[in-house]
């Protein structure tokens, strides 16, 4: 991961429109919404607002007032992971989903209207990870970036990096910053040389029973305490809280087992972006 963020500065809204290929949005489908609302809600201090019900029950989560992320109710007839999965930016998502199934991926979802809101497809790369694509209308996406409870980075877990990295660039024009190591492999995902995303290619580590994945990492003040508060509240450590060169991060799973990370940022340190 990388401490990038959306140049907004502290508390900046990122109401303008996101450069096509920007992860613009996180959503989670879950089996329990309700008690997952209560669960995020105690967790990062969102509220809620519903949003488009084009796949079922869905609500907006707010920090402040500003919209963050959505969680909705999984259909008993799509067969989606339970898992928080990143929406990237598209001028044209009818193109963009070609482009995904041209270059070896699936459209499990649309292109569909979400209602005013813009236009959406749920697809997965040819490793199997899911993503989302967003047409934006009068919902341009994440409204705040940089603060805790905020989504700070989405990266992909998957068993090598080269071939899937190929991929992402092809379908949105990223481009690719190997990391240089025999024994780390990742790549870093850029827009106008700013990181957006990364791929980290795992090999046999990769866990079995996941496959290959994204995950969203939300910020929060305090590793440690936030983690408390999530065990508290149902939720388990899958990693214990771990000092990396971006920050203090657990790898967490909510109630349901979907799972994401914490990160204490190090805001002391010169940001990119």
């Amino acid at each position: 991961m990388t401490d990038a963020r959306e140049s907004t500065g502290r508390d900046g809204e990122t109401n303008a429109r996101h450069t096509p290929g920007t992860p613009c949005w996180v959503s989670l489908m879950v089996h329990g919404p309700a008690a997952t609302r209560e669960f995020y809600g105690a967790l990062f201090d969102w509220e809620f607002q519903p949003g488009p019900q084009q796949l079922g029950p869905y609500a907006r989560a707010l920090l402040d007032g500003r919209e963050v992320a959505g969680i909705g109710q999984l259909p008993p007839d799509r067969h989606l992971p339970l898992a928080w999965t990143p929406y990237f930016a598209s001028d044209d998502v009818n193109r963009t989903a070609e482009t995904v199934r041209l270059c070896g991926g699936t459209i499990g979802v649309g292109p569909l209207d979400a209602g005013e809101a813009g236009r959406l497809a749920i697809c997965s790369d040819p490793s199997g990870a899911v993503f989302g694509i967003w047409q934006a209308a009068a919902h341009l996406g994440t409204a705040v970036t940089g603060v805790p409870g905020t989504p700070a980075w989405n990266e992909l877990m998957t068993f090598e990096s080269t071939s899937v990295a190929k991929f992402y660039e092809t379908v949105f024009g990223f481009e690719l910053a190997p990391e240089v190591s025999a024994d780390f492999d990742y790549v870093t995902l850029r827009l106008d040389g700013r990181p957006v995303a990364g791929i980290h290619g795992l090999g046999t580590a990769l866990p079995r029973d996941r496959g290959p994945h994204w995950m969203t990492y939300f910020e929060v003040d305090d590793a440690e305490e936030s983690l408390e508060r999530l065990t508290d509240l149902g939720g388990h450590a899958v990693k214990p809280v771990q000092d990396t060169p971006h920050g203090r991060v657990a790898m967490v799973a909510d109630p349901e087992g979907a799972r994401f990370a914490l990160v204490q940022c190090g805001h002391d340190h010169a940001r990119k972006g």
